[in-house]
């Protein structure tokens, strides 16, 4: 169901979005509402941190480098 909407935006903006619209085959109101679309969706898929995974973020150094540490346990193991 479409419902209308006022906005009060600035004129330049206005401009430059319903030229971006155009150029990509778009109304200026679908791509407003895909953009609001997307906005929520995004915090709906989030989910709150659990008090544990919030106690184990940093645990792990940012230079550690996971891969090297699985290929040098590979090399150990079938030497």
């Amino acid at each position: 169901m479409s419902t209308k909407l006022t906005l009060n935006l600035n004129k330049e903006i206005i401009e430059e979005a319903k030229s971006y619209a155009k150029s990509h085959q778009t109304s200026l109101s679908k791509l407003i509402e895909n953009y609001l679309s997307s906005l929520t969706r995004v915090s709906k898929k989030k989910s709150p941190i659990s008090p544990l995974v919030e106690s184990l973020t940093g645990i792990i150094p940012s230079e550690y480098d996971e891969k090297k540490d699985y290929r040098e346990y590979i090399d150990e193991k079938y030497r």
